[in-house]
Protein backbone atom coordinates (compact mmCIF):
# COMPACT_ATOMS: atom_id res chain seq x y z
CA UNK A 1 0.00 0.00 0.00
CA UNK A 2 1.01 3.66 -1.01
CA UNK A 3 1.80 6.44 1.60
CA UNK A 4 -1.28 8.33 -0.93
CA UNK A 5 -3.61 5.41 -0.18
CA UNK A 6 -3.14 5.50 3.11
CA UNK A 7 -3.72 9.04 3.02
CA UNK A 8 -6.90 8.51 0.90
CA UNK A 9 -8.15 5.96 3.55
CA UNK A 10 -7.74 8.03 6.50
CA UNK A 11 -9.59 10.98 4.64
CA UNK A 12 -12.35 9.32 3.77
CA UNK A 13 -12.64 8.19 7.49
CA UNK A 14 -12.17 12.02 8.50
CA UNK A 15 -14.95 12.44 6.19
CA UNK A 16 -17.60 9.74 7.56
CA UNK A 17 -16.77 10.56 11.08
CA UNK A 18 -17.27 14.64 10.19
CA UNK A 19 -20.43 13.21 8.99
CA UNK A 20 -21.68 11.12 12.14
CA UNK A 21 -21.16 13.85 14.36
CA UNK A 22 -23.33 16.34 12.25
CA UNK A 23 -26.13 14.05 12.66
CA UNK A 24 -25.36 13.06 15.85
CA UNK A 25 -25.89 16.77 16.66
CA UNK A 26 -28.85 17.08 14.59
CA UNK A 27 -30.77 14.07 16.75
CA UNK A 28 -29.52 15.94 19.84
CA UNK A 29 -31.32 19.66 18.73
CA UNK A 30 -34.23 17.81 17.64
CA UNK A 31 -34.90 15.73 20.95
CA UNK A 32 -37.57 17.22 21.89
CA UNK A 33 -39.37 18.08 18.56
CA UNK A 34 -42.91 16.70 18.35
CA UNK A 35 -43.88 17.86 15.04
CA UNK A 36 -42.30 17.03 11.99
CA UNK A 37 -43.21 18.05 8.09
CA UNK A 38 -44.13 14.38 8.27
CA UNK A 39 -46.61 14.93 10.44
CA UNK A 40 -44.76 12.84 13.59
CA UNK A 41 -42.06 13.54 16.35
CA UNK A 42 -38.57 13.48 15.00
CA UNK A 43 -37.34 9.96 14.27
CA UNK A 44 -33.33 9.95 15.69
CA UNK A 45 -31.10 8.99 12.13
CA UNK A 46 -27.91 7.24 11.99
CA UNK A 47 -25.30 6.63 9.37
CA UNK A 48 -25.00 3.45 7.72
CA UNK A 49 -21.43 2.98 5.80
CA UNK A 50 -19.31 0.29 4.26
CA UNK A 51 -15.83 -0.17 3.10
CA UNK A 52 -15.37 1.40 -0.72
CA UNK A 53 -13.19 -1.32 -2.81
CA UNK A 54 -12.11 -1.00 -5.93
CA UNK A 55 -10.28 -2.98 -8.77
CA UNK A 56 -6.75 -2.38 -8.71
CA UNK A 57 -3.59 -4.66 -9.88
CA UNK A 58 -1.55 -6.31 -7.43
CA UNK A 59 2.18 -5.18 -8.21
CA UNK A 60 3.50 -8.83 -7.16
CA UNK A 61 1.17 -10.88 -8.99
CA UNK A 62 -0.06 -8.56 -11.70
CA UNK A 63 -3.82 -9.73 -11.13
CA UNK A 64 -6.98 -7.69 -10.55
CA UNK A 65 -8.32 -7.84 -6.86
CA UNK A 66 -10.33 -5.77 -4.44
CA UNK A 67 -8.22 -3.33 -2.69
CA UNK A 68 -9.69 -1.22 0.18
CA UNK A 69 -9.54 2.50 -0.56
CA UNK A 70 -11.39 4.01 2.37
CA UNK A 71 -15.08 3.95 3.72
CA UNK A 72 -18.17 5.54 2.10
CA UNK A 73 -22.06 6.23 3.39
CA UNK A 74 -24.53 4.70 2.14
CA UNK A 75 -27.43 5.94 3.85
CA UNK A 76 -28.66 7.76 6.59
CA UNK A 77 -31.28 5.44 8.25
CA UNK A 78 -33.82 6.27 10.99
CA UNK A 79 -34.27 4.67 13.99
CA UNK A 80 -37.48 2.26 13.73
CA UNK A 81 -37.87 2.41 17.78
CA UNK A 82 -41.12 3.47 19.25
CA UNK A 83 -41.47 6.75 20.45
CA UNK A 84 -41.45 7.81 24.17
CA UNK A 85 -45.05 8.47 25.80
CA UNK A 86 -44.76 11.36 27.83
CA UNK A 87 -48.01 12.67 30.04
CA UNK A 88 -48.25 16.33 29.17
CA UNK A 89 -51.67 17.15 28.80
CA UNK A 90 -51.00 21.05 28.25
CA UNK A 91 -48.63 20.48 25.33
CA UNK A 92 -50.69 21.40 21.94
CA UNK A 93 -49.51 17.72 20.50
CA UNK A 94 -51.23 15.64 22.97
CA UNK A 95 -53.63 12.72 22.18
CA UNK A 96 -57.06 12.70 23.87
CA UNK A 97 -55.40 11.03 27.01
CA UNK A 98 -52.60 13.49 27.70
CA UNK A 99 -49.44 11.74 26.14
CA UNK A 100 -46.68 13.05 23.94
CA UNK A 101 -45.29 11.30 21.45
CA UNK A 102 -41.44 12.51 21.89
CA UNK A 103 -38.22 11.20 19.63
CA UNK A 104 -36.67 8.02 19.79
CA UNK A 105 -33.26 9.78 20.97
CA UNK A 106 -32.04 9.10 24.28
CA UNK A 107 -29.29 11.99 25.37
CA UNK A 108 -26.87 9.65 26.94
CA UNK A 109 -26.36 7.64 23.87
CA UNK A 110 -25.83 10.36 21.56
CA UNK A 111 -23.37 11.83 24.12
CA UNK A 112 -21.51 8.86 24.12
CA UNK A 113 -21.80 8.50 20.03
CA UNK A 114 -20.24 11.93 19.98
CA UNK A 115 -17.20 11.03 22.13
CA UNK A 116 -16.76 7.59 20.02
CA UNK A 117 -16.85 9.91 16.96
CA UNK A 118 -14.53 12.46 17.97
CA UNK A 119 -11.96 9.89 18.86
CA UNK A 120 -12.33 7.74 15.85
CA UNK A 121 -12.00 11.80 14.20
CA UNK A 122 -8.89 11.55 16.20
CA UNK A 123 -7.59 8.46 15.19
CA UNK A 124 -8.01 9.16 11.71
CA UNK A 125 -6.03 12.54 12.06
CA UNK A 126 -2.92 10.46 13.96
CA UNK A 127 -2.86 8.08 11.12
CA UNK A 128 -3.05 11.01 8.45
CA UNK A 129 0.14 12.99 10.23
CA UNK A 130 2.33 9.94 10.74
CA UNK A 131 1.55 8.76 6.95
CA UNK A 132 2.56 12.81 5.89
CA UNK A 133 5.68 12.36 7.99
CA UNK A 134 7.05 9.33 6.67
CA UNK A 135 6.24 10.91 2.88
CA UNK A 136 8.33 14.26 4.30
CA UNK A 137 11.10 11.81 5.84
CA UNK A 138 11.19 10.10 2.15
CA UNK A 139 11.52 12.87 0.58
CA UNK A 140 14.35 14.00 2.83
CA UNK A 141 16.24 10.54 2.41
CA UNK A 142 16.13 11.48 -1.60
CA UNK A 143 17.58 15.06 -1.20
CA UNK A 144 20.69 13.90 0.54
Amino acid sequence: MSVFNSMRINASGLVLERFKMDIASTNIANINTTRTEDGGPYRRKEVIFEESLLNAKNSITGKMEKKSFGVKITEIAEDEDNFKMVYEPEHPDADENGYVAMPNINMVDEMISLIRTQRAYEANITALNTSKSILKKALEITKG
